[in-house]
């Protein structure tokens, strides 16, 4: 039985792909289970200097990586060349850590008291459909490098670029079996990753309710899990803010990946004084926001993943409807950038992940009717505080209930910092120098020096 890979801005067939069974599954398990024994085992200099190949594998495929994934999931090239860089970065930067997995000696007394970091084993990684690459290499390159193997499954609607990643770990010379890619629906792959007892972590970005199934799943063996699930961030404008540039820059901070972003600021909090000027600012922003064809270097957002994900964010945008800008016409999951003005914040658009070009923008009154505001929602991602005044921003971005938060800005990943969510946006965190204790586990052994 096949499945067919679809372009989401022309609706024709890229690919067809064979699913893997439960069985396949399996045999998959079994081969990162047995290379795991020679992996680990490989020198810290040489399991680094494997990844460092692995990174230039990837930046000499970076454009066909690109092109591949505006194919597969209607990306912009601009963005797709962002993601295949990022993957590159990532092995990059963990290329190092091998080499600087330290342990510790600890004081103790009658004798020495040491402690190892040492790898799990094989790595589950279930990657979603809405940033195939980044999200891979988040998962894969921090287990690689601690001396775990891994066995990927993308999501089923953007196979492709995993599957050229695993090619291209083979051709940097990553021994058969350490990277595994597994394609297929997750109540069989990702479910087999939650229940074989060979599997000693689950690393999962998605849902929050499906979060919670693996969660839940991965308890029945105290099975480890990194949980990266939705979000419903917050921008916030105080009226002492640049308000042309918070307005100017409030479109990317929403629209980019055409919302199909956890950390997407699909809720804009203005300050009640500014809040008229702001829409006014606003609406030139989004109505010149482009849209169109990904594979052109000038389009600013692509269609969404589906006629299935179109549909669902149309049902958010019956009403309150402030203004919109344009989209294609013809073939292609389009839909056009929408900004709402709900009458409460209680309202749908407002309360729940969307996961479209759609923003609500709502007043508050003071500081601390935008806390309240803003820490009124089941998840806390990320988020941006527009501000002049410095110690309001850290005073605000410390009262706001997110893991990762922007001053005068919407960015949210370095792959040198961490990246973890608050509330049911997840549990964990991936990226930075404190990724990998997530996969290791530390022994401690006693050497007695008495008589």
């Amino acid at each position: 039985m096949t499945y067919d890979v679809i372009n989401p801005a022309t609706e024709k067939v890229v690919r067809t792909i064979s699913p893997a069974s439960e069985q396949d599954t399996d045999a998959a398990i079994a081969r990162a289970a047995e290379a795991f024994t020679t992996w680990r085992a490989v020198s810290p200099a040489d399991r680094g200097r494997l990844l460092r190949r692995f990174a230039d594998a990837v930046d000499a495929d970076l454009d066909n990586l690109a092109q591949l994934e505006v194919e597969n999931a209607g990306h912009t090239i601009g963005n797709a060349r962002w993601e295949a860089g990022n993957v590159r970065d990532v092995l990059t930067y963990y290329s190092a850590a091998p080499e600087r997995l330290f342990g510790k000696q600890i004081p103790v007394a009658g004798g020495i008291d040491l402690t190892f970091s040492e790898p799990l084993g094989v790595v589950g990684v279930i990657v979603p459909w809405n940033f195939p690459m980044p999200i891979a290499g988040w998962g894969f390159a921090p287990a690689l490098a601690a001396g775990n193997t891994v066995v990927l499954k993308p999501a089923e609607l953007t196979p492709l670029t995993a599957l050229r990643l695993g090619e291209l770990a083979l051709e940097a010379g990553l021994p058969a079996g350490v990277l595994e890619i597994v394609p297929g629906a997750g109540t069989v792959v990702g479910q087999r990753f939650v229940t074989h007892p060979a599997v000693r972590k689950v690393v999962f970005t998605g849902s929050t309710g499906v979060g919670k199934q693996i969660m839940a799943g991965c308890a029945e063996q105290v099975k480890r899990v990194t949980l990266e699930l939705g979000g419903k961030s917050a921008n916030i404008v105080f009226a002492d803010s640049e308000l042309d540039k918070a307005a100017a820059q409030a479109p990317y901070g929403v629209f980019d990946n055409a919302g199909q972003d956890c950390c997407a600021r699909s809720r804009i909090l203005v300050e009640r004084s500014v809040y008229d000027r702001f829409m006014e600012l606003l609406e030139p922003a989004v109505k010149s926001f482009k849209v169109g064809d990904p594979a052109d270097p000038a389009s600013e957002m692509g269609p969404l993943i589906s006629a299935k994900q179109r549909d669902r964010v149309a049902a958010y945008t019956q009403e309150d409807v402030a203004f919109r800008g344009s989209m294609p016409e013809g073939p292609g999951f389009w839909f056009p950038p929408t900004v709402l003005a709900p009458g409460s914040p209680d309202a749908p658009a407002v309360r729940e992940e969307i996961f479209g070009p759609v923003v609500a923008v709502v007043p508050f009154e003071d500081e601390a009717d935008a806390l309240r505001i803003a820490n009124d929602s089941q998840y806390g991602l990320s988020g941006s505080i527009w501000t002049r005044d410095i110690s309001r921003a850290i005073r605000v971005g410390r009262g706001v209930e997110a893991g990762n938060l922007s001053i005068n800005s919407h960015s949210s990943v370095r792959y040198s910092t961490p990246f973890g969510g608050y509330k049911q946006s997840g549990l964990g965190r991936e990226l930075g120098p404190d990724a990998l204790d997530a996969f290791t586990e530390t022994k401690n052994i006693f050497i007695s020096t008495e008589d």
